[in-house]
């Protein structure tokens, strides 16, 4: 790569995002760590060490010139935000963003239809859809924006998930929340490629996060590595190599797609 780009990757402290800024950096591009303030944990919002965990993040990235920018994706003032921070950060304008930030699926969190009281249903959809979809879409809006302003080509990679087309039973709200995204990117796939803004999205399954690692390693974890031929879940890498192709000058062919990676565990026709 010629010039390193500078590269925001939300919900970037562990799992799939910590993995996807870790490649970026590996690469030589310059990473902004996204954390939030505070987390979700149990199904509860409380404070916490995320901002020093994010530091730790970006510290532990090869390379120079990384950044940590925090902020809730459940405010939209502060995610629409972000994207301005990590260019103050950085010292350049972001020409790829990673969407990964999000309310997950934990058991604290499942909202079946037959059993959750109304209001809990309310508060579930409310809580998905703020942060997941509108938090999302703010972060996204202001960075293409930022770029159509500069007259910058620029890549946004949305991490989705196998849910929008498997279905989500006991998070319906969740797998509603990113199929909104799916949609949102493919909109923007078409209006934003005459400004050189290629857009797609990548829909994991199960990936061994240490959010799931006690499913995992519990009696259903038989169960979920059974879900796929190969006898075993998606690893994060896995996942940033697939983002990091996205990202890639030679597939701007691919925008407005959605790359699948589930392990053949849900086949779409």
């Amino acid at each position: 790569m010629s010039e390193p780009r500078a590269v925001l990757v939300t919900g970037a402290s562990r799992g799939i995002g910590r993995a996807i800024a870790t490649a970026f950096a590996h690469q030589g591009d310059r990473v902004a760590v996204h954390v939030r303030s505070a987390v979700d944990e149990g199904g509860v919002l409380r404070r916490d060490e995320g901002a020093s965990k994010g530091e730790a993040m970006r510290d532990s990235l090869p390379g120079e010139g990384h950044a940590l920018v925090v902020g809730d994706l459940g405010d939209a003032d502060q995610a629409a935000g972000l994207p301005a921070a990590a260019e103050e950060a950085l010292g350049a304008p972001v020409t790829v963003l990673v969407n990964n930030a999000g309310i997950a699926t934990t058991p604290a969190l499942a909202h079946p239809p037959a059993t959750t009281d109304p209001l809990e249903w309310q508060r579930s959809w409310e809580d998905y859809l703020r942060i997941n979809t509108l938090g999302t879409a703010m972060v996204t809006h202001a960075m293409t924006r930022r770029l159509v302003e500069l007259g910058l080509p620029g890549r946004v990679i949305t991490i989705g998930t196998r849910g929008v087309h498997r279905g989500e039973p006991e998070y319906p709200a969740y797998a509603a929340s990113k199929a909104a995204l799916h949609s949102m990117d493919t909109s923007l796939a078409i209006a934003l490629a005459p400004h050189g803004i290629a857009v797609a999205t990548v829909a994991p399954g199960f990936i061994d996060t240490e959010r799931v690692a006690d499913r995992l390693d519990s009696p259903a974890g038989e169960a979920i590595r059974a879900d796929s031929p190969f006898g075993r879940v998606g690893r994060p890498e896995e996942v940033a190599s697939a983002v990091l192709w996205l990202a890639s000058p030679d597939a701007q062919w691919a925008s407005g797609a959605t790359i699948d990676l589930n392990g053949a565990s849900h086949l779409r026709p």
